[in-house]
């Protein structure tokens, strides 16, 4: 007997085959059969109509940071509610371990690193997850059984030079022995489940002392060294993040690049690659290290966004602002005196002169103050100024944008909430995009689904972005766009009869009304431990998510329902080779 019937269902199975009207029976947690409809005759204990209805393979998102909050939030909202059925963590370099057993304050650092760097609520790190674990093993099991999506992890980089090198792990090299320690660690942790090593060298990435995080100050024989541990391993891959990423690499970051992937026989990928048509030569000069690595033994795959992503912005909290070149110094005061030299028109003319220069790199684009939305205010000053434009509002009051936007956020003390509209929103870009996906090393991907919950909201791209397929700009046909968010990560990550919609297959599965498939706007809600903010988006069109079988979403609604696993490499993924 099936355990549930799905009947007359449009099924896009995930390989890019034309769609076509099935009945799909589950048993077991799997895919029991696929038949044309009305003639199956086994039994089943359910039963639904999906007359109408697409019926797709669970959604894979390659790039995210759940690492702490399926501690607190099983379901990896918003991003279940959106089809995804599996998620990958432990990205940039960052994890929850190795916690070294014999000091305790490692567990705060990380707390305060992971707060700072990937935008996590220090109060929902410190009430929400029991920090029991030491090794990476004793991670792995915590979660085992505790969450509604399938969930796999990367080791993180930093992690291991902490425990390791304690503190020396900030600004230190390791010796002979240290090294072997770590290379040690990354064996043990892949041996326990884990899918590779990640890093980063991005110069935006500082811990919660300001000071660059511990994988930064690695050089290129420690990163090959691990990297050539990770080809000992059944099923890794190794995902990193260097400062080129986002704009442009130098050649020796292609280099480092390709020696890693090479070194490791493994896929490499990296987050994320930024699409603008004005900038024509930067994804060229991107997927270089892609064409490398293929005559080198390896392989690099970049991630990309199918999706504009809404982002807040503010003068007052740490956000994307900072990041730019010179900016991080000033927006770091205390709120009295950056008001202060942000009234300063010397200090203004030279934070938009290192906005706009080279270093700035991708940020270059949040300069344009002129673009951006007034958001949420707090002041009597600032009334009525929700949802205009800054130029507009400059232009009434005779003043350049910059200064315009300052003197607004000086009456909320900080605290007004902006939303810059993107500048790469016009035909071309796209043009570029559809160009761009097609490319061999070119995955959709790179939600940071997890991380930066009250600035940005990438989880429902996956919804959005089948949406624009079928109604907006109809850059790819509906099999393609759901071949790109579930076949074609799972084949990357290895993924054990998982991405397809076939017989054998586990049953991970979206069910969606095309008439009606989106997100919602970002909105902010309280639902965090210790009552932190986060950007969150409702699901549209989603009837129903199967994880494993069961059914975890219905209707936009989380049933309370916890079959995911942790997969795990060699058990759950295989080797995706390079040579």
């Amino acid at each position: 007997m099936l355990d549930h019937l799905i009947k007359g269902a449009t099924v896009v199975d995930g390989t890019g085959a034309p769609a076509f009207t099935a009945d799909v029976g589950i048993r077991d947690g799997r895919i029991a059969v696929v038949a044309a409809p009305g003639t199956l005759t086994e039994e089943a204990r359910s039963t639904e109509d999906a007359t109408g209805l697409v019926l797709a393979p669970g959604f894979v998102d390659p790039h995210t940071h759940y690492d702490a909050q399926l501690f607190w939030d099983p379901y990896a909202t918003p991003s279940m509610n959106h089809g995804v059925t599996t998620v990958a963590g432990g990205n940039c370099g960052f994890t929850l371990a190795p916690l070294h057993p014999d000091r305790p304050e490692d567990a705060d650092y990380t707390r305060r690193m992971m707060s700072k760097v990937e935008g996590m609520a220090l109060a929902a790190l410190e009430e929400g997850v029991d920090w029991s674990w030491s090794s990476f093993a004793e991670y792995l099991d915590a979660l085992d059984g505790r969450t509604a999506v399938n969930a796999g992890f990367m080791v993180g980089h930093c992690a291991l030079r902490r425990y390791v090198m304690g503190a020396d792990a900030v600004g230190g090299q390791p010796s002979d022995e240290q090294l072997a320690q770590m290379v040690g660690l990354l064996k043990d942790a892949m041996e326990a489940g884990a899918w590779g090593l990640s890093t980063t060298q991005s110069a935006t990435h500082s811990d919660g002392d300001g000071a660059p995080v511990a994988s930064r100050h690695a050089r290129p024989a420690e990163l090959i060294a691990l990297s050539k541990a990770v080809g000992e391993h059944e099923g890794t891959q190794i995902e990193a993040i260097l400062a080129g990423c986002l704009d442009q690499f130098s050649d020796a970051e292609i280099d480092l690049f390709v020696e890693m992937t090479a070194a490791a026989g493994r896929p490499l990928n990296w987050n994320v690659l930024t699409v603008d048509a004005t900038v024509p030569e930067r994804v060229p000069r991107q997927l270089l290290a892609s064409e490398r690595a293929r005559k080198s033994g390896g392989r690099i795959v970049a991630l990309t966004m199918p999706i504009l992503t809404p982002m807040n912005m503010s003068l007052g909290t740490f956000c994307a602002l900072n990041l730019i070149p010179g900016w991080g110094e000033v927006l770091g005061l205390p709120v009295p005196e950056r008001i202060a030299k942000l009234r300063d028109p010397e200090v203004r003319a030279e934070m938009l002169r290192r906005a706009d220069s080279r270093e700035a790199g991708v940020f270059r684009r949040l300069a344009n103050f002129g673009r951006y939305v007034i958001g949420d205010t707090y002041s009597p000053e600032n009334e009525g100024l929700t949802g205009r434009v800054v130029k507009d509002i400059a232009a009434e009051r005779g003043q350049d944008a910059f200064q315009c936007l300052v003197e607004i956020c000086a009456n909320d003390d900080l605290r007004t909430v902006l939303w810059p509209m993107p500048t790469d929103n016009d035909p071309a870009s796209w043009a570029l995009r559809r160009e761009t996906w097609q490319h061999e090393d070119v995955l959709l991907g790179g939600s940071d689904a997890g991380a930066h919950l009250d600035r940005m909201c990438g989880a429902p791209y996956t919804t959005r972005f089948i949406g624009d397929c079928l109604r907006g700009r109809k850059l790819v046909p509906l099999e393609q766009a759901v071949k790109m968010l579930s076949d074609d990560p799972a084949r990357l990550f290895g993924l054990v009869e998982r991405g397809r919609i076939a017989e054998g297959f586990h049953a991970d599965l979206v069910l969606f009304d095309p008439e009606r498939i989106d997100a919602g706007p970002a909105t902010l809600v309280h639902d965090l431990p210790g009552d932190s903010p986060r950007l969150d988006s409702r699901a549209v069109g989603i009837v129903s998510v199967r994880v494993n079988g069961v059914e975890t979403v219905r209707d936009d609604e989380v049933t309370g329902a916890i079959p995911g696993r942790v997969l795990r490499s060699g058990r759950d993924t295989r080797t995706v080779s390079t040579r």
